[in-house]
């Protein structure tokens, strides 16, 4: 996908609703490993996952999230979610905001 054909990135923390450590970051994983199977730019970092792409399909990303993390074994989840939307494309990508940061 080029960066003109990129019209959205959206930012997502999803928190599970269990008390353990391990049991968290069980389930986050399983939700990252999701993300990173729809084989789109993704950065992971130590608080939200970002993504960029077309914005029907990041929404549907987002909304999968929630059940994925279910699935797993959470009774609940708390997402926060970031979006930046740009209908006629052009959004900043991860690159463009992180680059210079890596360094």
């Amino acid at each position: 996908m080029s960066k003109n054909e990129i019209d959205a990135s959206v930012a997502i923390q999803v928190l599970p609703n269990v008390q353990e450590n391990d049991e968290i970051v069980k389930i986050v994983d399983e939700v990252i490993a999701y993300i990173k199977s729809k084989n789109l730019n993704t950065h992971v970092g130590p608080f939200e996952t970002t993504i960029e792409g077309k914005y029907d399909e990041l929404m549907e990303i987002v909304k999968e999230c929630q059940l994925i993390a279910v699935k797993a074994g959470a009774p609940g989840v708390m997402s926060y979610v970031k979006i930046n939307y740009k209908p006629k494309g052009d959004v900043l990508t991860i690159e463009q905001k992180i680059s210079k940061h890596s360094e």
